[in-house]
Formats: C-alpha cells, structure tokens, sequence
C-alpha cells in the first residue's frame, strides 16, 4: 500500500482518537481500495470496527439535536471508568455533571469531594451550597446553569488531581462542553483554569478577563471551598461573577455595581 497523504493521516488520526473517546480500542483491517476523499474515511473505518462496537456508536447528527440524549451517551461512554488508578483508591461512583443540557452557562470544578462522591452529583457539599447561593445572585438557579468538574471520581483525601487523571478524563468533559454549547464558561479554582486554558499562573493574573476556549469565552474565579475558607476573596468573585453577567445580558443590581 503507497503511503497516505497527510490529509488522509490527519483525518484517520482524528477518527481514531473519537472512537478511543468513547471508549473504543478494537480495530480490525481489512483489505480495501484506499479512499483518496477524506469524507469517505468515516465509513471506511466504520467497517473496519468490531460490529459491536461500531453498532453502539449514534449518529452524530442526531446527538447533536438532543443534548440530553447526547450527555445520557457520554455517561454510558465512561460506564463504571477504570481508565486511571482512581478506581482502586475509594472512590464510590463517577460523578458526572448536573443542570441544563441546554445551559448558557457552565461551571467546571476541580473534582468531587466525599458529597459529591456519596450522591453522584457535583457540588453538593458546603462548596456546592456556596456556588448555588452565587449563582443565585447572578439572578440564575442550579436548573439553568451547568455544572461539571475537570475529572469524575474523588481523589482520596481531596487531593490535588494528577495531570495523567486530568488528560484521562479531558476527553468526557470536552463533549459535555461540546454538547451543551455555552455562551460562557466559569473555571472555578486554579485547577480548572490551568487545566483548560493550558495556563501556568498565579490566580490574580488568570482572574478579570476572558479567554477563548474552542470558541466559547472562558472566566476564571475562585473556587467555593477558597471562599469557604478566605471570604474575604468573595467581594473579588462578585466582580468576577458580574463580569459573566453583563456577557450574557444579565441585570446586574444597582449595589452591586458600586
């Protein structure tokens, strides 16, 4: 067989790495006529697939059209994830994003912590009591805003994430962004923002601007459980939390711009 163009390399390596996303790792060859047409790949590694596997695979376009058939598909995709070493250190179940499929707005965390792990749903502990009552005073509620963390099990302790655990679990968490399609995403903690902008710096530099992520602007503020334990920082999450507000064309209070 003559060696692919890049085009045809690029376009089987991008096919590839969707079908490791969802968990697929079989590949099967078979003898076929190479397809000059890079849109006639998708089919061509389509056959090449396990029947099973490729058969668990929806229409992308139809996905696309139901967000909530679309994240109930990437939590079937994790299943009971074995992919890092935090399923032999006591986590008790993946938890995996909670609110509107459809949200303007979306919240990434760091990971669960044991309220988190003991219901399955993220922020849910006293963080999560502080991150409704903020999103409250943006005049929001939990059910119109989406809220996920940069990985999906409790590491033990609450540890710090480990790098590997976040590239683990990045894929999952970009077709959650993907699906539901915000206006604004809202890093919360040091963690988040250095995870998805690919950012090392301190807070106050990373704070009071936007950022571009695959097209949807990006804040970043403080983490509830920092708040928990320096309130003074709240008056600085406000400012941060009206900044995201004016973007998305909320009424910020009168006392509160002052």
């Amino acid at each position: 067989m003559p060696p692919l163009d890049p085009e045809t390399r690029r376009a089987i390596s991008d096919r590839v790495r969707y079908y490791n996303d969802l968990g697929i790792y079989d590949f099967y060859r078979q003898p076929v006529e190479l397809l000059s047409a890079a849109p006639k790949l998708e089919s061509e590694i389509a056959v090449t697939m396990p029947t099973s596997s490729a058969s668990r695979v929806p229409s992308q376009a139809a996905l696309s059209s139901d967000p909530i058939a679309a994240l109930r598909q990437i939590r079937e995709d994790i299943g009971d994830c074995t992919r890092c070493v935090l399923h032999k250190q006591g986590r008790k179940q993946i938890v995996f994003g909670v609110g509107n499929p459809r949200a303007e707005l979306m919240f990434i965390g760091e990971a669960p912590g044991a309220d988190e792990d003991e219901k399955g749903e993220p922020f849910v502990g006293r963080a999560g009591q502080l991150l409704t009552n903020m999103i409250k005073a943006m005049g929001l509620s939990r059910e119109e805003v989406y809220i996920a963390n940069i990985i999906k099990c409790r590491p033990p302790g609450n540890r710090t994430p480990e790098r590997d655990e976040c590239e683990t679990c990045s894929p999952f968490l970009m077709r959650q962004i993907e699906t539901v399609a915000p206006k604004a995403i809202v890093a919360l903690g040091a963690v988040a923002a250095k995870t998805l902008l690919a950012i090392n710096a301190p807070m106050s530099e990373l704070r009071g601007r936007w950022y571009d992520f695959r097209g949807t602007k990006l804040a970043v503020t403080y983490h509830p459980a920092f708040l928990l334990r320096d309130p003074r920082q709240k008056k600085e999450t406000w400012k941060d939390l009206q900044m995201v507000m004016k973007e998305l064309g909320l009424e910020v209070p009168p006392k509160a711009q002052e």
